[in-house]
């Protein structure tokens, strides 16, 4: 097939230049009877390719032409079997795995760094969550990967599981034995299902992590948006081998797809492919270059440090993406948040994530050195700048958290009830702070990155209390829960 065409976007613009007079959705007929304030900023253009399924122009749903052809064009680009364009991200493609591979009281084992979508999963599935525990990383206050040897363990503890769902790479850019983990997962006869949203450029560059298509995981999900050119929540869901039954999965798919997909979306995931698949590796050989140097010029900053392949090899770490830029800041006596926003306010910089103890920028091939250069930059003078109240200094109170154990990551809470069944439950609000005991209805995740603290069927510890409350007082923004604030939280009702 030839990797330099673009057969869904080619439909879309001849059936512009065809003429057509529309009388169908969407509603502002191409653009005419859009406002004019809104036309003029975004152009003629995505306006007129802005249509709905018509002939000629395919249907998402049971393709049979050009969308057709352009899945098929990704699979062979991913190394993929088959290859299903995803509109509304990854969020929707965790659902789908986990309503493909299991059923109302399967086991499956998912790491707990996982984003809060495959939460969503379980719920759907009914299935009953078999937590790993990944490796944490307490200098950096982040979880890892989980380990060959975690998931043999588990297998061997629960050889009822059916399936196994892994995270990589994590929102860190760290990376998991996905080889290794495959083998060991199909030796047991199970469906290996990966969330690797970070990872859509792996596979079109040999110094990047393996790609989980190359590994052979059955199911695997890339946010197509997140490192490469489609346009926000575009995502694939990528099929290999014979484990997985295709009909079932077609099936989940066309549960969860709209019928009125936007289409300028579509088109821009089969413009990401041609652009990897012909100009991938120059495009990442920048960008792989342009983080490189930006690292190496951050670590000679007094304060700033910021971890490498040079981790590789540590508990968890068995690749390393060197787009992922992570900058741990708690040397200069800042969070992570407070470095986030003085980027933004000071210089108009924003990044993609911030915890307590770190910030991470992306470097993708939009990326541009004068954008490096000014990160760089800005990095250094709040590196000479005047230092806060230091909440790291023995008396501060991080630090004092720190040293008593309540500042690390919490563990998983005990799970009273599958988190279907929790979330579907009769609730009813009470006091956070008076919630001990209870078993929670919600997610509780602190966004970014997303993971859950606490899920739908976990007993609310004095552990999760103490480490929401510090994330609270850090200025994380809370995701999952009614209350975003946490003042109550909606629990089952006893």
């Amino acid at each position: 097939m030839d990797q330099s065409k673009t057969p869904y976007f080619q439909a879309l613009l001849n059936y512009v230049d065809a003429g057509v007079i529309p009388f169908h959705t969407p509603g502002h007929i191409q653009g005419t009877g859009m406002a004019a304030s809104f036309r003029e900023f975004v152009g003629d253009n995505i306006c007129a390719i802005d249509l709905t399924p018509m002939p000629g122009l395919d249907d998402l749903l049971q393709p049979t032409d050009s969308v057709k052809e352009a899945q098929e064009l990704a699979a062979l680009a991913y190394g993929a079997d088959r290859t299903f364009f995803l509109i509304n991200g990854s969020t929707s493609g965790n659902q789908c795995m986990m309503m493909t591979a299991v059923n109302p009281g399967d086991k499956i084992a998912v790491p707990r760094n996982s984003h809060k979508s495959m939460l969503g999963g379980l719920v759907m599935s009914g299935a009953f969550p078999i937590y790993m525990q990944p490796e944490v990383d307490e200098d950096l206050h982040m979880d890892h990967c989980v380990t060959p040897e975690t998931v043999t363990q588990t297998l061997e503890a629960h050889p009822d599981l059916v399936a196994v769902y892994l995270v990589t790479p994590t929102y860190y850019g760290v990376a998991a034995d996905l080889a290794e983990i495959a083998r060991i997962v199909h030796d047991a006869g199970k469906l290996l299902l990966v969330d690797e949203a970070w990872g859509p450029h792996f596979h079109f560059h040999d110094e990047l992590p393996l790609s989980a298509t190359a590994a052979g995981a059955d199911l695997c999900i890339n946010s197509t948006h997140k490192m490469l050119s489609a346009f926000s929540q575009c995502a694939m869901l990528h099929q290999t081998g014979s484990r997985v039954r295709v009909d079932r999965l077609a099936a989940v798919i066309k549960m969860f797809l709209s019928t009125s997909p936007n289409l300028p979306m579509v088109a821009s995931l089969d413009v990401a492919r041609k652009q990897m698949a012909t100009q991938g590796e120059e495009l990442l050989s920048r960008t792989i270059a342009l983080a490189r140097d930006a690292r190496a010029r951050i670590n000679r900053i007094d304060g700033l440090f910021s971890f490498g392949e040079e981790h590789k090899g540590r508990p968890g770490i068995f690749d390393i993406d060197p787009t992922k830029v992570v900058v741990t800041v708690r040397g200069l006596g800042y969070t992570g948040y407070e470095v986030s926003e003085l980027l933004r306010r000071r210089y108009n910089i924003q990044v993609e994530l911030a915890d307590l103890f770190n910030v991470v920028a992306l470097f993708t091939i939009g990326t541009t050195s004068t954008a490096a250069g000014r990160l760089v930059a800005a990095l250094e003078e709040i590196s000479h700048g005047e230092r806060p109240v230091d909440m790291f200094a023995p008396s501060g109170i991080l630090e004092q958290r720190l040293h008593r154990g309540s500042f690390r990551l919490p563990k998983t809470p005990p799970m009273r009830m599958l988190p279907r069944d929790a979330f579907l439950a009769q609730t009813e609000f009470v006091a956070f702070r008076k919630s001990k005991g209870r078993v929670c209805a919600e997610t509780i995740a602190p966004y970014p990155p997303g993971i859950p603290v606490v899920a739908p069927g976990e007993e609310i510890t004095d552990e999760t209390l103490s480490y929401l409350r510090l994330e609270l007082k850090a200025g994380v923004r809370i995701q999952g829960p009614y209350d975003d604030q946490l003042r109550k939280i909606r629990v089952v009702k006893e």
